[in-house]
């Protein structure tokens, strides 16, 4: 009789589409694609080296995540945020990251903490060689696996949905030096809540952390951008 459990081990390699998706995902969050930006599709076929198939079922993953827009006269563009979405965005990140937070600190394990302690000082390296892309990628992990230590479900999804339409905004809002330094003592201060077991600390600081982050995005605002209202 075949061993299908040890068959089963070999199958794992992702669908091409959700490796296109990462990959896009990816430089509207660096900015490599703009805001209201229209994607053209033979330009990204060759930069990413793949057929339209794949790409348009990555822009149908993306589209249902709202990072981009599909119109059947213009095609795909990314969207664009106005101000008003920028602020209601993160008053509700900032309350859910806050909630998590609270219970993260009161149901984490010694092997989140020491997980997240070493996140921690991964993205401390990345910015002290500012190394934004690096940084940021280890910053996103961090708040990902504080909001999975609360062990609610229905949190996490709602995090998860509201996190992925901001993300270009969190990693803009570090392109002022004053202000990325003080994010990173906003997260020294998060570990130390964290190692405390101090939920309501962790969750001051995680809203507070989330305000100067909308702050800085909106500090940055052009003041009569054509793409918002």
């Amino acid at each position: 009789m075949q061993n299908l459990g040890a068959q089963s081990l070999e199958i794992g390699r992702r669908p091409l589409h959700e490796e296109v998706a990462d990959r896009l995902r990816t430089m509207i969050t660096e900015g490599g694609l703009a805001p209201g930006a229209r994607l053209n599709e033979r330009v990204l076929c060759e930069r990413l080296r793949v057929s339209r198939t794949p790409l348009r079922e990555a822009f149908k993953v993306l589209a249902a995540e709202r990072l981009i827009e599909l119109n059947p006269n213009r095609g795909a563009s990314v969207v664009a945020l106005s101000r008003a979405d920028v602020e209601q965005l993160f008053e509700l990140m900032g309350a859910l990251e806050g909630l998590a937070g609270q219970l993260a600190a009161e149901r984490r394990t010694e092997a989140e903490l020491a997980e997240i302690r070493a996140l921690h000082f991964e993205m401390l390296a990345a910015h002290a060689r500012r190394d934004l892309p690096a940084y940021y990628d280890f910053n996103r992990r961090i708040h990902v696996a504080i909001s999975r230590c609360a062990r609610n479900d229905m949190l996490a999804e709602t995090y998860d949905s509201v996190n992925t339409r901001i993300q270009n905004l969190r990693f803009r809002s570090n392109f002022n030096q004053d202000k990325w330094d003080h994010a990173v003592r906003e997260h020294q201060q998060m570990l130390q809540a964290l190692e405390d077991g101090n939920g309501a600390a962790l969750r001051a600081i995680l809203e507070t952390h989330l305000r100067n982050k909308r702050d800085a995005v909106l500090e940055q605002w052009p003041a009569n951008p054509s793409h918002t209202t």
